[in-house]
């Protein structure tokens, strides 16, 4: 692992802290000042892990709706 790398994983934010940046982030829904602030303290694992959680849930998510949507119309 690069020394870049190694010293961005120590970042301070816990895992819960960057999956409500994910989520926000998603959402669309962030202040420049926010944004900033969590840009220099998250960690990138963190952010990558979040991500990949956060988008398979959104699918699971919208494949529930979907089959909701088609058992109620038939």
């Amino acid at each position: 692992m690069s020394d870049d790398l190694r010293e961005l994983s120590k970042r301070k934010l816990n895992f819960f802290q960057t999956m409500k940046a994910v989520l926000w982030g998603l959402f669309g829904v962030r202040r420049g000042s926010s944004y900033q602030d969590d840009i220099s303290r998250l960690n990138p694992v963190h952010l990558i892990l979040g991500g990949i959680i956060a988008t398979v849930l959104f699918i699971i998510l919208l494949v529930m709706v979907a089959r909701w949507a088609i058992t109620s119309l038939t």
